[in-house]
């Protein structure tokens, strides 16, 4: 009983001779310990546990990932089965479309020197490779010729390969690179092409075709003079609307608007912002400077 009181008076003490017991180990002994920890001969153990223990733990680990994975490709498939592959579920955060331009090297500004061909080249053989799938050999081959100035709208179920109509490059005239394959900028009258960005089942202008001006964006609005636009006005034919999505709309080529720079300042930055207008059509919201316009700078030097 005394013996037990003083251990009971003093907790510290049996720590104290555990502490002592162990610093007395050799590593030879912990070596040992560890040895035995890993594999038991006497016991037919390994870390401590038998074959059926180890065999009992891997079985129920096994069952109950095997259940987890299978709740959730059935939850997978389950939210498959509500989603479409040929039309998007939810598109109320995708119209107005954004615009976008060719060509498009470093950045949004495009800088070359006349008399120096190695400055403008790159910007060449981008427009070419670009316009490639806009041959009008290879839109006659694909596409189908469509009425100017209405919708083409196609039926039938969303699986149903829908037809394209034919935007051919000589549409684009002078900056079509036919007639001259620089696309003026051998003479320092750059062609930039505007594209707008696909939306599936998006009708632009709600039955007026969507437009296209370019301005100055800041600074002295006498260093853009003369800006010609092709085809025709500078629009987009309703005809290439709607787009029904690159699963069934295989062969659609979006159509473009080019726009030709015959009279820049020469030696100077200027920062022009080409804009889409039309009904529905947004340009002005100072977050996003992609959505319905688009902002470059030309510097053009002799």
């Amino acid at each position: 009983e005394n013996k037990h009181e003083e251990k009971v008076q003093d907790p510290d003490r049996g720590k104290d001779e555990t502490k002592a017991e162990m610093g007395s180990k050799t590593w030879a002994d912990l070596a040992g310990e560890m040895k035995i920890f890993l594999w038991n001969p006497e016991e037919r153990t390994c870390l401590g546990r038998t074959a059926k223990s180890w065999g009992l733990i891997l079985l129920f680990y096994f069952v109950f990932y095997t259940c987890l994975a299978g709740m959730f490709a059935f939850c997978m498939y389950v939210m498959l089965l509500t989603l479409s592959p040929y039309t998007p579920r939810f598109r109320d955060r995708v119209s107005p479309p954004g615009v976008m331009i060719r060509p498009y090297l470093n950045g949004f500004t495009i800088a070359f020197n006349v008399s120096q061909p190695n400055t403008w080249q790159p910007y060449v053989d981008s427009m070419h490779h670009f316009l490639a799938a806009y041959d009008d050999k290879v839109q006659e081959e694909k596409n189908i010729e469509c009425v100017s100035g209405q919708y083409f709208i196609q039926g039938g179920d969303d699986s149903e390969e829908k037809k394209a109509c034919q935007f051919k490059r000589s549409l684009l005239q002078n900056c079509s690179g036919i007639e001259d394959p620089t696309f003026g900028y051998s003479k320092g009258q750059p062609c930039i092409l505007l594209k707008m960005n696909r939306i599936i089942g998006y009708r632009p202008g709600a039955g007026v075709p969507v437009s296209v001006d370019c301005k100055v964006q800041k600074g002295n609005e006498s260093h853009l003079r003369s800006v010609d636009f092709y085809p025709g006005n500078g629009t987009f034919d309703l005809m290439y609307y709607p787009y029904y999505g690159k699963f069934t709309h295989v062969n659609y080529t979006s159509p473009l608007v080019a726009m030709h720079f015959t009279d820049v300042e020469k030696n100077h930055l200027v920062p022009i912002q080409c804009s889409l207008n039309g009904k529905g059509i947004i340009n002005d919201l100072n977050s996003d400077r992609f959505l319905g316009r688009i902002i470059f700078t030309l510097s053009i030097g002799k």
